[in-house]
């Protein structure tokens, strides 16, 4: 006989219901807190939320993942990891209060979510194995009970002759016995010490994380960058516009844009990192060390990269000066050889310590474009959040197919052999940088005052290089706008348009073309599969 049978029962009124909501939402913060301490003897990544979150990012849809980023931007992530907790949270709630009526069922509810949790982690591209699984299992069996024993103070007791000290008042039967309703003392008890013990874990937790990756910022606080042997030329006295309101010439790295799925950041020791570069045409599977790289001649270069998520007249894309190895130079001597020379790989397929695969075109590659495994970033070792210690930077190409961060293997492979993981997503296999520009200023929905207005802007086709850029008001003729000096091909391209602007509602269009002559087009594109596509417009309203 169950134990809800046992025993008499009260049904419970909604203060009972409200305290099992209670004691779910404190089951749930006691099993993450857990769940905390634990991926800290395991790894950060393998947090329940963290795992979850992971999952959820590997299974969105192409359009879903396109629009999260149009709408949150670069707090997509956070927002992920905050809606995780939010349903979380009621799902904790709803099952405090079902454990009231049916503690085991409450109980293996929780339990339930360690296992999606465990699943969740042991599935990820970078898993560890079953090691994973431990923070979402050992949380869960902390949080059911937990539950357990908070909701057995709330239950209703047995008919005794006196009554228990510190509970509530005693009913008394026809028989004459008393009937305890709960266990106030108890409970109190019992939730202050789960709270208390919940912050505690969770600090400590978090502590053991964070101090995780002391290693790793250490390694990058003690690295000097050597001169490179190639060094990047002086960039042009008028490169750089002098214009409120335009985007630099470079982009400093804490504005520089970041688009990727990681939800913790790796923090990897460069005096631990290796990488691997093995697969078709190579020789023999070949290992380096940062060390080696270091001691390779490097080269600096200006390159301007873009990300395919980036809508027309978005913010995702910055330029930046890079110093790294010659990838190309690498493959050779290795042995690799693109198909175009009858090389039997055509695809390069690069492998992040998260597990994400990018996979780029190897004659491209291979082509005589600086392509790179960069090591700084605008004269300072690579920021963790932009790849450190190592990342790929290919001119012309998106960085889903080009831009590895934390890279750890290079596989030659084939395109017909391999799908990465945003092409297995809906993505093109191939994504050269479609021609853009962008008005910067006046921003949309600007006032600005009648007379001369300064419309200015970027515009890019790497790897092609900028020849042209006009601009168009309301449906007027198209109108050549004024060039910056031109840094390189690789990089963006200031533009400026002295507008005689009269009073009214007008809408400022711009488009360029590059040095092939190809126009920017007018159609319009999503992101998805290879880029968007369009001019970009703003409207204003002169006073």
């Amino acid at each position: 006989m169950r134990d809800e049978e046992k025993e008499p029962r009260v049904r419970p009124g909604p203060p009972r219901l409200v305290l099992g909501a209670l004691s779910g939402a404190l089951a749930g913060v006691a099993a993450l807190a857990v769940a905390e301490l634990v991926a800290a003897a395991v790894r950060p990544q393998s947090s329940p939320v963290v795992a979850v979150g992971g999952a959820v990012i590997d299974r969105t849809p192409a359009p879903v993942k396109d629009w999260a980023i149009r709408r949150f931007g670069t707090d997509d992530k956070l927002v992920l990891q905050l809606g995780i907790l939010a349903v979380l949270a009621v799902l904790a709630l709803a099952l405090g209060v079902l454990a009231v009526r049916f503690r085991r069922v409450g109980a293996a509810g929780v339990l339930l979510f360690g296992v999606v949790g465990a699943g969740a982690a042991i599935s990820r591209p970078d898993s560890g194995g079953v090691t994973d699984a431990l923070p979402s299992v050992v949380g869960a069996v902390a949080g059911a009970l937990l539950l357990h024993v908070l909701v057995g103070r709330l239950a209703a007791g047995r008919r005794s002759a006196a009554p228990v000290a510190g509970a509530a008042p005693a009913r008394t039967t026809e028989d004459g016995s008393r009937f305890q309703a709960w266990d106030r003392r108890g409970f109190v008890l019992a939730a202050a010490s789960t709270a208390a013990a919940s912050a505690v874990a969770g600090t400590v937790g978090r502590s053991l994380n964070g101090a995780r990756g002391q290693d790793a910022i250490a390694s990058r606080e003690r690295l000097v960058l050597p001169l490179p042997g190639s060094p990047a030329l002086p960039v042009p006295g008028r490169a750089g516009l002098r214009i409120a309101g335009i985007s630099p010439f470079v982009t400093a790295n804490e504005d520089f844009y970041r688009v990727d799925t990681a939800l913790v950041v790796p923090k990897v020791d460069a005096t631990r990192w290796r990488l691997r570069v093995h697969g078709k045409g190579v020789r023999l599977p070949v290992t380096y060390s940062f060390d080696d790289l270091l001691r390779r001649e490097l080269i600096e270069r200006d390159i301007t990269l873009t990300c395919v998520s980036n809508e027309v007249g978005g913010p995702y894309v910055g330029n930046a000066r890079w110093i790294g190895v010659p990838l190309a130079d690498l493959l050779a001597e290795c042995g690799v050889e693109p198909p175009s020379r009858g090389g039997p790989a055509d695809q390069l397929v690069a492998r992040s310590v998260d597990g994400m695969t990018l996979g780029s075109p190897l004659e491209e590659v291979m082509d005589g474009r600086d392509a790179m495994l960069a090591l700084g970033m605008n004269g300072e070792p690579l920021p963790f959040e932009h790849g450190f210690p190592v990342r790929m930077v290919v001119p012309g190409l998106y960085g889903y197919v080009s831009a590895c961060k934390w890279i750890e293997d290079i596989e030659l492979t084939t395109f017909d052999a391999y799908d990465p993981y945003w092409v297995k997503r809906g993505w093109a296999r191939r994504a050269p940088v479609k021609t853009g520009s962008r008005i910067d200023t006046p921003k949309p929905f600007a006032r600005p005052r009648s007379g001369t207005v300064m419309v200015a802007g970027v515009a890019w086709a790497q790897h092609r290089g900028i020849d042209r850029v006009e601009v168009r008001v309301d449906d007027g003729p198209w109108q050549e706008a004024r060039l910056a000096a031109e840094d390189s091909r690789d990089t963006w391209r200031q533009w400026s348009f002295p507008w005689q602007a009269a009073k009214g509602g007008h809408t400022l269009t711009v488009r360029a073309t590059d040095r092939t002559g190809s126009v920017q087009t007018e159609k319009r594109t999503r992101t998805v599969p290879d880029g968007a596509s369009g001019w970009h417009s703003v409207v204003v309203t002169v006073e």
